[in-house]
């Protein structure tokens, strides 16, 4: 199935650079990716449908919650495959995207199968499909090997609608994005009032950023605004716990060229009921009590939610560098959360990285990572020792009306 969908992908892309409006301007589809390999050892444990990543909301809640310490891992989920299709248009250059890795997650999780991280057109100043949400900066993202990334991140492909007010040098973006949320029930999780309560979710996520840039870098401020309910589907009329919340968020990032053998990146960003825009985070709602009323004991509250990121890039030389940095989240639960639920977590690498030759990466790496309970009863700890081999390819096919040749 996964197979025939990349197939009808790949075509309809190829569909349309044949079928484009005329013009003397040259029609392309180019193909990309790389093939990827890492390996390792992890000295402590974490889920094992991740044993491959370093996320930190999947650390044990309790000592030994997964087995013993200490496992290798070796995994190619990081390999990508993607198309790109430009086509001119009266309106401008359109541009399809489609590109997916093997990194299992939802159902496939632990798995290595596809999973699609961008399907978009863009025509000229208008994005409709799965791509970067307007809220994050993907420009923060160090230059490491781990998988997953910062846990203090923000970073989240959606599916949206974007308008591009301003492009270059500065841009603003604003885009309607799907709207979706979790919900954390805490101690509340196995009253029968709960069992009926279902997201309600009648309108789109609102996010905006805009971004300064010159030779020194660039610093970038984005804004979130959603709208989060929740309906109680129970037909006996005992009770009803429908209601909504309002989440928002505001997230300033920057990139700064040091010099010219060091990069700074990082970010700073807070909010409610914005965690499902985060990187590695849990559920953007909780529930608090509701005094004094039989028929809605609880209500819900967005959970408020802070993240941090701050690493260096350094080139030794032209072939060889270094990443180093920390990132940070925390959570406010609510009194009623689980004594489990996530509070802090703290993700942290060192790496060496060389690219001996062209389209070849090799790299070791160490890396850290901690869960801390919300009730302090238990702090999980991960140690990894990860290495990677990465091979990238890239070719573009394009035809030019004019002389109607093909390369």
């Amino acid at each position: 199935m996964k197979i025939r969908l990349l197939l009808s992908v790949v075509a309809i892309t190829c569909v349309l650079s044949i079928q484009a409006q005329d013009s003397a301007k040259e029609k392309s589809l180019e193909i990309y990716g790389f093939a990827m390999t890492d390996f390792g050892y992890n000295f402590d444990q974490i889920n094992p449908a991740w044993f491959d990543a370093l996320r930190v909301t999947r650390l044990p809640v309790s000592k030994n919650q997964f087995g013993t310490d200490g496992n290798a891992y070796f995994s190619v989920r990081q390999t990508r495959f993607g198309v790109k299709g430009y086509i001119p248009t009266p309106l401008g250059e359109m541009t399809a995207v489609f590109d997916f890795d093997l990194f299992g997650v939802g159902v496939d999780e632990g798995q290595t199968t596809m999973r699609v991280r961008n399907a978009y057109g863009e025509v000229g100043r208008i994005l409709v499909g799965q791509a970067n949400t307007p809220f994050m900066d993907g420009d923060v993202f160090p230059n490491t090997m781990e998988y997953w990334g910062p846990t203090g991140m923000v970073f989240f492909r959606n599916v949206q609608i974007r308008y591009a007010a301003i492009r270059g040098e500065n841009e603003l973006f604003i885009a309607l994005e799907r709207p979706g949320a979790s919900a954390d029930a805490g101690s509340y999780r196995d009253r029968e009032e709960l069992d009926s309560v279902s997201p309600h979710l009648p309108l789109p996520d609102l996010s905006a950023h805009f971004k300064k840039s010159g030779d020194w870098g660039h610093v970038q401020l984005a804004g979130m605004l959603r709208y989060i309910g929740y309906q109680d589907l129970n037909v006996s009329g005992t009770h009803d716990i429908s209601g909504y919340v309002i989440g928002w968020g505001l997230h300033f990032s920057t990139v700064l060229n040091l010099t010219k053998m060091d990069v700074f990146r990082g970010s700073f960003v807070y909010g409610e009921g914005v965690e499902n825009y985060m990187n590695d985070a849990p559920f953007d709602v909780g529930v608090v009590s509701n005094p004094g009323n039989a028929r809605a004991p609880v209500k819900g509250k967005a959970l408020p939610v802070t993240g941090i990121v701050a690493f260096l890039d350094h080139n030794w030389t032209s072939k060889l560098s270094t990443s180093i940095g920390y990132s940070s989240c925390h959570i406010s639960n609510t009194d009623l959360s689980a004594g489990t639920s996530y509070k802090d977590g703290q993700y942290a690498i060192v790496n060496l990285v060389t690219t001996p030759f062209k389209n070849f990466l090799a790299a070791a790496e160490l890396e850290y990572g901690s869960r801390a309970n919300f009730d302090g009863s238990y702090t999980a700890h991960d140690v990894k020792l990860q290495f990677s081999f990465k091979y990238n390819f890239s070719q573009i096919f394009y035809r030019d009306k004019k002389t109607g040749n093909n390369f």
